[in-house]
């Protein structure tokens, strides 16, 4: 129940009760299929970094007719800083960020070329047509073998109706960072941080609220379980689920990793046009009457 608040109390849970919470391996369905007709086991997540940082500047907010040029804006030195954080080719430019990485084999990158992703239609289903992250990586590679350093927020200034000529004494952003294997959630975050440090501008400071993340995961595409749950896939669409990536974080499956030792089987139906995190979420009747039967399907060849 605290899947997008950071889940506090799940860590101390799974230490305080991990003698009783021993399996085989945990059953997980918070992803979804490749499309409409096709399932789909999720074999990799990526991982999140999170950061807000505040950029401080005069020790009160200032008059803009009797400061304005002289005084230095802290939305100016935010600017500043978020400007610097990638390159024009959609590169985090922040030191050491790329420390680590596992790149996907030649098998898994071919594989992913035969799903035939048509980027235009993913991008211009939300109206855009550019991809904006890194130009040497496809579109389905940025989203699942990529990391990212995405702005989630920005506070500064007088933000009301009308106008208001002041310069404020601080400004602030929130960061999160989709990580992929071989990236620590803690040596990123102290990248950031020194990145921050290096390009603010003079007379302003950068100071941390909070920082916190897990790193991603991902399993053995010929593991038993996968070829079990693939096997009982098949039984329930007739055709061959796709063995995919997903670009969001589900940090509950590190932890169950982390704490209990356990691997996790990742199958769920959810679809592209669900709207997750959006007004009007939703989840389809066809995916819920699919899903509940392809589950008896799994948990059956899994006893087998």
């Amino acid at each position: 129940g605290e899947e997008e608040s950071g889940s506090p109390s799940l860590g101390p849970f799974l230490e305080a009760y991990k003698d009783q919470l021993q399996a085989d391996i945990a059953l997980v369905c918070d992803t979804g299929q490749w499309d409409a007709e096709t399932p789909a086991v999720t074999t990799m997540l990526r991982g999140m970094a999170f950061t807000e940082f505040i950029i401080n500047g005069p020790s009160r907010d200032l008059h803009s007719g009797m400061y304005g040029g002289p005084a230095m804006n802290p939305i100016r030195g935010l600017a500043k800083v978020l400007s610097s954080f990638h390159d024009e080719n959609g590169r985090v430019r922040v030191e050491g960020f790329y420390d680590g990485i596992v790149d996907p084999t030649p098998d898994q990158l071919d594989q992913w070329k035969e799903l035939n992703f048509n980027a235009s239609a993913f991008l211009s289903d939300v109206g855009l047509h550019h991809p904006a992250g890194e130009n040497d990586y496809s579109v389905l590679e940025q989203l699942w073998s990529r990391p990212t350093l995405e702005v989630n927020g920005l506070i500064g200034g007088y933000t009301g109706p009308g106008s208001k000529t002041v310069i404020p004494s601080q400004a602030s952003a929130k960061i999160t960072c989709r990580l992929v294997p071989g990236q620590d959630p803690v040596h990123v975050l102290d990248a950031i941080k020194s990145h921050v440090n290096d390009n603010v501008p003079a007379d302003c400071t950068a100071e941390f609220l909070k920082a916190e993340g897990s790193p991603a995961v991902q399993f053995d595409t010929n593991s038993e379980a996968i070829l079990s749950a693939a096997a009982a896939l098949e039984d329930e669409f007739g055709k061959k689920p796709v063995m995919m990536g997903c670009g969001g974080s589900i940090p509950i499956v590190e932890s169950f990793q982390k704490e209990l030792g356990l691997n996790a089987l990742l199958v769920g139906f959810g679809l592209e046009d669900d709207q997750i995190h959006s007004p009007n979420e939703k989840y389809n009747l066809s995916s819920f009457n699919s899903g509940r039967r392809a589950w008896v399907r799994i948990l059956s060849k899994l006893t087998e």
